[in-house]
């Protein structure tokens, strides 16, 4: 079995940082908890800013029902913000471990619900401009698809394609902090 085992100090002030950042933006009533119901308002704003489909929104809204629940987010309960790193931390162990096993990732599953929704012209990757769609729809400056874009696309073609989604999204919350990947989201952590 897998005796890892959750310790706070292993995990850098940088990527703490990051890890509060991001349940600051999910908690929109500021109370200290992150619902379902909150974390639903981010696939609806999609929903208002591409041309995706009712069957792709109900897709996304599934993935990230799913990968959020596997984060820890309790569908009554919620999730604290006191219990929010250790909750990521656990959910980065448990993909390491789906992946071992050769099981479905929590991170391509959300990362290609999403990506179906960006891919606006249908032509199977995104570009930059679809990438802003994003950007914007988490409250992140649109800025940022600049950089990352350019951390992306590591086969360096001008287009995303989805494992260069799910290896950057998987590189900058799930592995540990590395300072290549600040700036990602146009914050300075």
């Amino acid at each position: 079995g897998n005796k890892w085992q959750f310790n706070v100090e292993d995990v850098h002030p940088k990527m703490l940082e990051r890890l509060y950042k991001r349940f600051d933006t999910f908690d929109l009533d500021t109370d200290g908890k992150m619902n379902m119901d909150e974390i639903m308002y981010w696939p609806d704003r999609m929903r208002q800013l591409v041309n995706a489909t009712d069957e792709q929104v109900e897709k996304m809204r599934e993935a990230v029902r799913t990968f959020f629940f596997h984060k820890g987010v309790e569908p009554v309960d919620g999730l604290k913000r006191e219990d929010w790193v250790e909750a990521n931390r656990v959910f980065a162990e448990a993909e390491r471990e789906r992946e071992r096993r050769g099981e479905a990732s929590m991170i391509a599953l959300l990362s290609n619900a999403y990506y179906d929704v960006l891919d606006d012209d249908g032509d199977g990757t995104v570009d930059v401009e679809e990438l802003k769609t994003m950007m914007k729809a988490f409250d992140v400056p649109q800025e940022a698809a600049y950089t990352f874009f350019q951390k992306a696309d590591t086969d360096k073609t001008g287009k995303l394609e989805r494992p260069e989604l799910v290896h950057l999204f998987r590189k900058f919350w799930m592995e540990p902090y590395d300072p290549q990947w600040d700036g990602v989201y146009a914050y300075k952590y």
